[in-house]
């Protein structure tokens, strides 16, 4: 399962991220993962969610970011949910079909190994591509 959070800038769509990171790690059996832009988030979410700061690591593309992310779960096959703040900009991507083709590799992966996905986008819905939609 794959849901994206999208909205401009300073819609709140971080603060949403937040409670569900949180409500996950409260909720759920697995390890959550999120993965953020910047160091934003350390003092906001539960201690038990593995953060990682995307900046820290040469994740420069979507290809990057589909090894990192498979990495991450070769490493730990416990991991349930995995959080993405603002993709595009780690990625240094556009809300275009290069985004939509990483969130579909994103629902094969979830549904090949039981990792949920939500993902946030700072981007006017409204330039999102079908394939993108079907997402939110």
């Amino acid at each position: 399962m794959v849901r994206v959070i999208m909205g401009e800038k300073g819609t709140g769509k971080t603060k949403k991220l937040i409670e569900l990171i949180n409500d996950a790690a409260s909720q759920e059996a697995g390890n959550v993962v999120c993965i953020e832009a910047e160091k934003t988030m350390t003092f906001d979410i539960h201690y038990h969610v593995r953060l990682i700061v995307a900046g820290e690591y040469p994740i420069a593309s979507y290809e990057a970011m589909r090894g990192f992310i498979s990495g991450l779960y070769a490493g730990n096959y416990d991991i349930s949910h995995i959080f993405i703040d603002n993709l595009l900009s780690i990625v240094d991507g556009k809300c275009d079909h290069e985004a939509e083709k990483f969130l579909d590799w994103a629902e094969k992966f979830s549904a090949d190994h039981g990792v949920r996905f939500t993902v946030s986008m700072s981007e006017d819905p409204a330039h999102a591509t079908d394939g993108i939609k079907k997402y939110l």
